[in-house]
């Protein structure tokens, strides 16, 4: 418990930072498991639906100490983050209006441009080492980003890519991938857990099958309720619903989930706005905790302007609760029912190459959600350009805003010139911020 949450509070900066903690902790210091079993962690749990650095810690945590190490290791790794931005989330619509908050949070879009490009360089160097992934990465962006391509389609095709070639008996998608930290290679054998497979690790059908009719019922018992009580209509209903949906479809890992969660809780619910939904993430990119605990944000906003009988902030309560049980509960579910087989299957070359090609394509769909961001943070206005089957939202040139896109180039000169880290990085544009928006420049 001590070591899981320290990893909790140290876990900063997005899903790239936060498993570099993860492998420092657990392999390079603690030595608990290698660099083999981890890496084999870390791509089951990019297949996953949800956030995998929460599901990585999950997985980890029952692998090392059954079912109850899952629970601790998953839920304090969700615990910090949810109260703070819990906390931020008052702020944010008690205080927003003012000239100090405003200019805080247009510092905040600035540094979560550069900080998802990062992030994206990051994954990509691990993971696109040869032409063949390049080429899933770039056709995935390409689908998701001109022709709306529904993401789980994208991903279904790349883990059939790489489950077909690694049964043809190619190699281009062989071997581990992810973003997993780099230094000493630790072997499975030199750790406490060594090379052996635990015997709670081999599958259990029935234990399988009773820990998932606890978790299902955990998960779709309110989602049913409040459909029952308060008809589909109702914001709380919509938020079950949608997020439930999200926790089945949403591949790919936290930055994958934020491309689908922006574009239908700005386009379709209209909960959020575009430079909101930047500040969410703003606000879950400088807490530790998961990074999709943005989602969070969302439903904290969603039920705060539909309280209907309910006070607003009371309202907005409920909707940040629902919203991170219903998110968070079903990663419990797939890593408890799932984990067991997949451990088994850790030399399984098939399986190994579906998963890589799923990373793979996961560049291409974070590189999606890059441009996105700085599309409408950069710009004041866009428009759309219809090509044949293409519909691409550009911008409109004489609406950049020049003071973001001076914060955003500062940024990313800190991150990549001087390497700064995240939390230096979020404070410096803060305070940017708030210095051009108190000199009405921003």
């Amino acid at each position: 418990m001590r070591t899981w949450a320290r990893i909790a509070a140290l876990s900063f900066g997005g899903p790239a930072g936060q498993i570099a903690v993860m492998h420092r902790i657990l392999v390079e210091e603690k030595k608990w498991i290698g660099d083999d079993r981890f890496l084999h962690a870390l791509n089951y749990c990019m297949l996953l639906p949800g956030p995998e650095a929460q599901q990585l810690a999950t997985y980890i945590g029952w692998l090392l100490h059954r079912t109850r190490g899952g629970l601790v290791a998953g839920g304090l790794f969700i615990l910090p983050g949810f109260l703070a931005i819990l906390a931020l989330s008052y702020v944010y619509v008690l205080l927003g209006r003012l000239p100090v908050v405003e200019g805080l949070f247009f510092g905040l879009r600035a540094a979560v441009i550069a900080i998802v490009l990062q992030a994206l360089i990051r994954i990509g160097s691990r993971s696109l080492t040869n032409r063949a992934r390049w080429a899933v990465a770039i056709v995935a962006f390409v689908a998701i980003f001109a022709f709306g391509v529904p993401f789980p389609l994208i991903i279904l095709a790349a883990g059939l890519i790489g489950l077909a070639t690694a049964r043809a008996g190619f190699s281009a998608f062989a071997g581990g991938a992810g973003h997993a930290s780099g230094g000493v290679h630790v072997a499975d054998r030199d750790t406490v857990l060594g090379e052996r497979l635990p015997d709670h690790a081999r599958p259990n059908w029935s234990w399988s099958l009773r820990i998932s009719g606890v978790l299902l019922l955990l998960w779709l018992g309110p989602v049913v309720a409040l459909l029952a009580l308060l008809g589909p209509d109702d914001v709380f209903s919509r938020i079950a619903v949608f997020f439930s949906q999200m926790a089945v479809v949403t591949f790919g890992g936290a930055y994958a989930v934020l491309a689908y969660v922006s574009q239908q809780a700005v386009g379709q619910y209209g909960w959020v706005t575009a430079p909101e939904m930047l500040d969410g993430l703003g606000l879950a990119e400088s807490t530790p905790g998961p990074l999709i605990m943005v989602t969070q944000f969302v439903g904290f906003l969603g039920a705060y302007r539909a309280a209907g009988l309910l006070e607003p902030l009371a309202a907005a309560t409920l909707g940040a609760l629902l919203t991170t049980w219903v998110t968070f509960v079903p990663c419990f579910l797939w890593i408890f029912l799932g984990a067991p087989v997949i451990e088994r299957l850790r030399s399984n070359r098939a399986l190994t190459g579906a998963l890589s090609a799923i990373t793979a394509a996961v560049v291409g769909v974070i590189a999606n959600l890059a441009a996105w961001f700085a599309l409408h943070a950069l710009f004041d206005a866009r428009r759309n350009v219809a090509l044949g089957p293409l519909t691409l939202e550009v911008p409109v040139w004489t609406q950049l805003n020049l003071a973001m896109a001076a914060l955003t180039l500062a940024a990313m000169v800190a991150i990549f010139r001087f390497r700064l880290g995240v939390v230096p990085v979020l404070l410096g544009t803060a305070i940017a911020g708030i210095v051009l928006r108190l000199a009405d420049l921003a």
